[in-house]
């Protein structure tokens, strides 16, 4: 957990007179992250923990979970029955008229909207208004340490080094003529990772032909498409190193098992890497004119130039998303298009750039990691130019 002074100091520049905290039945991962709780207890129970700006935080418990924040400074109010619960609110909240929770108007910012309706009424009924904590998850989940940069960059060279090996035993296994499916292929570069201590909450996507542009595929043992000659191959892989801490790379390249690229795939990926190009740019020229770049106008950027191009329907994901401990962070994302990310981009964050067009026939997306120093985007790996042709 974050020292209670640098989260008071952070509480006192937004304008906030605290940040309360609340769980049931550990439905707020945020929650037990930034508190230091580790998803222990039972959680049973509804619980309450007011950080204010100045002062010693407070907490309310249940009588039956009464040791659930024990490991938390602050004065402990008890209830038991809703009328104690409601007698005891207020003398949590106190003066504070102002409060951050894991909520987001309207549901915005999807990823930290994780406190009910019905509990932000409750908070409201005391006569102090709620507002997002997005920005306060953002600076306490998503900035890297600088081992975490490291261990980022740890795992970037093997995961590089493994996409490699795959397009290379992909285009092997078709010159030999035998059977490689997606599945196969995917499980090949899970054993890979199993032998570098590289560990990912989910496989990786391997894909084909017209599963190539399904932005989400997943091949499954009883249902995966056969690799062959002149097909596009599209492997989007990510991972983290095996200890603790550790933060997630991720990226997406394309192959064709031939000798050249048919002129229909060159042409998509120029108009995705063109996108690319001018969302990292736009990133840094903006940076080193020290303004502040928010997900949604970096999304927006990559965006039209894809729409310029005549494929606007075809880009239905967003341009990117945050990177941390978890492949998806809690960090701002580069979205316009499913959400609206006002959230501004952060020192010591990182995000991928991933714009992609994906039509019926097949898809094709290029990513890339993106880590903000200072005023400096520092792409940490190497970045796709063209599709890479596999038999030649």
């Amino acid at each position: 957990m974050p020292p209670i002074e640098t989260i008071q100091k952070e509480l006192r520049s937004a304008g906030l007179d605290g940040w309360l905290f609340y769980d049931f039945h550990h439905r707020d991962p945020i929650a037990s992250r930034v508190l230091g709780l580790n998803g222990a207890g039972m959680g049973t129970r509804r619980w309450f923990y007011l950080i204010p700006s100045r002062g010693a935080p407070r907490k309310l418990v249940h009588r039956i979970e009464a040791g659930a924040l024990d490991s938390l400074p602050g004065q402990k109010l008890l209830y038991a029955s809703l009328v104690e619960l409601n007698k005891n609110l207020p003398r949590l909240i106190g003066r504070a008229r102002r409060v951050a929770m894991q909520y987001s108007p309207r549901n915005a910012i999807p990823y930290v909207s994780l406190v009910d309706a019905g509990t932000v009424e409750m908070v409201r009924a005391q006569g102090c208004s709620v507002v997002s904590s997005a920005d306060l998850v953002q600076r306490f989940e998503a900035c890297w340490s600088a081992e975490q940069f490291q261990s980022h960059l740890q795992a970037g060279k093997v995961i590089d080094s493994v996409v490699r090996e795959a397009f290379a035993h992909a285009a092997a296994q078709v010159r030999a003529k035998a059977n490689l499916t997606e599945y196969a292929l995917q499980q090949w570069i899970l054993e890979k990772f199993r032998a570098h201590s590289i560990t990912a909450d989910e496989p990786p996507i391997v894909a084909v032909g017209p599963h190539s542009g399904d932005p989400h595929y997943e091949p499954a043992a009883a249902k995966s498409a056969p690799i062959r000659e002149d097909d596009l191959l599209l492997l989007d892989v990510w991972g983290k190193l095996q200890r603790p801490g550790s933060v997630y790379y991720d990226i997406t390249w394309v192959g064709y098992l031939g000798a050249e690229v048919p002129r229909k795939y060159e042409r998509i990926f120029e108009h995705v890497r063109e996108a690319r190009d001018h969302a990292i740019a736009f990133i840094r020229q903006a940076l080193a004119k020290g303004r502040t770049v928010k997900g949604w106008q970096v999304d927006r950027v990559a965006r039209d130039v894809i729409s310029e191009a005549g494929y606007a329907k075809y880009f239905v994901h967003r341009t990117g998303h945050s990177i941390g401990q978890e492949v998806h962070g809690n960090g701002a994302n580069m979205d316009s298009l499913e959400t609206h990310d006002s959230r501004a981009i952060l020192p010591h964050t990182c995000f991928s750039i991933e714009p992609g067009i994906y039509l019926q026939e097949f898809g094709i997306r290029s990513e890339v990691n993106v880590y903000i120093e200072g005023r400096e985007a520092r792409v940490t790996g190497p970045m796709q130019t063209g599709i890479l042709a596999l038999l030649a």
